[in-house]
């Protein structure tokens, strides 16, 4: 066994001990990437998209029904007005900043949607290169770890509620891994409401590829985020059938280990030199986009504008 091979072993049974927690788990995968190579990039890639879908249909099963759909109607209209703001904004930014326009649309779509599951949705169907997803989905990757250790710090300084924070990071984190992971820092409800209304978020999916099909005269297939409906029945479930609370609480706590294991793989992922090929000006569109976002829907929330 390698070092690496051995690092990589240590930071997974990390993840999955009692001690980890999805910010921790993190901050390890990072650690490992700046000190080692990966072993196993293509795999741990596979796998980490395949758990983080798993994950969040086993959190399903410490969700009530009745406060999925409310929290999921009552983040649609924000999440539709949101998604349109940021593109608009984001491809203004694009624009001024240069920055090639497949690169700008990916960084505009991953900000307003969900993340690295919107780029690998509507990447191919855009007729993306390799160089600008990699550009693209290192760039969200990059702003979904400082958002993961910050925004609860930052909740908690400004005194938000569990209900403010949980729509704050739906609205303004982009992958469902980081929102459930900074929602589950905050607390049970922040939690339950930020991956409601972040899962409505990803939604948008579906329209985006269509269209982004429509505009290009693409064949490309789209990625169906099918793992949402199984998110839903889970939630069906652990709200009528009482007798099997146990095996769902246990679910749960399963989805929330999967989590971490998700998050130390991501960070594994983010070498140097993936970051390095980031480039400057796509990652500054990206982390300006991000700041207009986050400060614009926080200021809303705290203002008693956008509220569940």
């Amino acid at each position: 066994m390698t070092k690496s091979q051995f690092l990589f072993i240590t930071g997974v049974l990390f993840s999955l001990s009692p001690l980890a927690s999805p910010p921790l788990a993190l901050a390890a995968g990072l650690l490992f990437a700046f000190v080692a190579v990966h072993p196993w990039p293509a795999e741990s890639r596979k796998l980490s998209k395949t758990l983080l879908q798993a994950s969040v249909v086993a959190l399903g099963f410490g969700m009530n029904l009745q406060q999925v759909l409310r929290a999921g109607r009552g983040g649609f209209i924000y999440t539709a007005i949101g998604i349109s703001f940021a593109l608009i904004i984001g491809m203004s930014l694009g624009r001024l900043m240069r920055v090639h326009p497949t690169s700008a649309f990916l960084i505009s779509t991953g900000t307003a949607i969900c993340g690295g599951s919107a780029i690998a949705a509507v990447g191919p169907i855009a007729g993306a290169s390799e160089d600008e997803m990699s550009v693209s989905l290192g760039t969200v990757f990059i702003l979904n770890s400082v958002a993961l250790l910050t925004f609860p710090f930052i909740g908690t300084a400004m005194g938000l509620s569990q209900s403010q924070f949980g729509l704050w990071a739906a609205l303004a984190i982009h992958d469902t891994s980081s929102v459930v992971g900074a929602a589950s820092k905050y607390g049970a409800a922040a939690l339950a409401i930020a991956t409601t209304v972040k899962l409505a978020r990803a939604l948008w999916i579906v329209p985006m590829s269509v269209g982004t099909a429509a505009v290009k005269r693409s064949e490309a297939r789209i990625q169906w985020p099918w793992f949402i409906a199984f998110f839903s029945l889970a939630a069906v479930l652990n709200t009528y059938i009482g007798r099997a609370k146990p095996l769902f609480s246990m679910a749960s706590h399963a989805g929330q280990i999967g989590l971490s294991v998700t998050l130390f793989l991501i960070g594994a992922s983010l070498s140097p030199k993936k970051i390095r090929n980031v480039g400057a000006r796509p990652l500054i569109q990206g982390i300006v986009l991000w700041i207009i976002v986050a400060s614009v829907s926080l200021f809303f929330i705290c203002r008693g504008w956008i509220k569940l």
